[in-house]
């Protein structure tokens, strides 16, 4: 059944996209100036989880490549990689640079220098999740070597402004804004059209159903995929020639699950603290998280950035937020 499971995958980038020409064709005339050997003006992507932010900046970055041969683009997440350090390293290392690098002994200022040194192509940075990187002073300096053009992508503005000095605030709002919105019904269905046909042998799923995952997943391509992926997978298994609605009525709590993992697998030790405490007292209004939360770890970051935490948990499906400001209560987001 499955002919091409590289169509399946999550990260998979396709040479074709569907429903994104207009943040393609934005993105793609920001970035315009490298190809003419000229630094480019930083681009912001923003938008909910599962709308194409990563696919369009690797789809549009990979186009870059194909025309100019004096074109470098690096791609490192910066949830992943959460601290400046670890950004840092990551881009070094894909420039090829990091042979001699102590990741427990190298300053952090020798690393900038590096890259404040570097000689090679024109870099094009894509920083995915930008907004979960601790120490984002690393972006001022990258945005003053001539020599990268950055790609930033978070969720919102708000949560990426929300910890940044002036001078680094003045220069971010500045960027060339690329806004996503989730995917309509239709956009989601012939997205996943495109993965059938080139992932799965013919007629192995009516398209009716498409629609019924569409409508499952709300406009999340990343949920649409999972449960694409996860029916395929058990009817594949079974040896079985078609993808029958029941099997995808039982694809969408394991990939709602499987959705879920990877992101608690993602959180940073400081989030999963919180997740833990959020999951350990049920429900739980601020003041007493924030507390809980001090209590057990040794260096505890700011309310403002624990909010912003649990706004990015939110944005994920890990958490439910319920009331306003005053009387809001947090706990652990209920199977849908």
């Amino acid at each position: 059944m499955i002919e091409d499971a590289r169509f399946l995958r999550e990260g998979f980038v396709p040479h074709e996209v569907v429903h994104r020409d207009p943040e393609v064709e934005h993105l793609s005339g920001v970035l315009d100036p490298v190809t003419r050997g000229e630094p480019a003006e930083t681009a912001l992507l923003t938008g909910p989880s599962g709308v194409g932010k990563t696919c369009i900046a690797k789809f549009t970055t990979d186009r870059l490549r194909e025309e100019r041969l004096d074109i470098e683009t690096l791609y490192v997440n910066c949830w992943q990689n959460y601290s400046a350090y670890r950004t840092l390293y990551r881009i070094l290392e894909g420039l090829g640079g990091n042979l001699d690098i102590h990741r427990q002994s190298t300053p952090r200022d020798e690393l900038i220098e590096r890259l404040r040194n570097y000689t090679g192509e024109h870099c094009v940075l894509v920083l995915d999740e930008v907004d979960q990187l601790q120490g984002k002073r690393i972006l001022y300096d990258l945005h003053e070597f001539s020599q990268f053009s950055m790609v930033l992508i978070a969720n919102s503005e708000n949560e990426l402004f929300a910890d940044t000095d002036a001078r680094l605030t003045s220069r971010l709002r500045g960027s060339e804004r690329v806004h996503f919105d989730r995917y309509g019904l239709d956009a989601l269905v012939a997205i996943m059209a495109q993965r059938v046909d080139k992932g799965l042998a013919p007629d192995t799923i009516d398209p009716s159903f498409l629609e019924t995952i569409a409508d499952e997943a709300a406009g999340d391509a990343r949920f649409a995929l999972s449960i694409l992926r996860s029916a395929a997978q058990a009817a594949d298994r079974d040896g079985a020639d078609a993808i029958t609605d029941e099997r995808i009525m039982n694809a969408i709590p394991q990939a709602r699950e499987a959705v879920r993992q990877k992101s608690l697998e993602t959180l940073t030790p400081h989030q999963r603290a919180i997740y833990d405490i959020i999951e350990e007292a049920g429900t739980i209004e601020p003041p007493d998280l924030y507390d809980a939360y001090r209590d057990r770890v040794d260096d505890a970051k700011t309310d403002r950035t624990v909010r912003n935490y649990l706004s990015k948990m939110e944005q994920y499906n890990l958490i439910d937020a319920e009331g306003t400001s005053r009387d809001r209560i947090y706990q652990l987001a209920r199977a849908q």
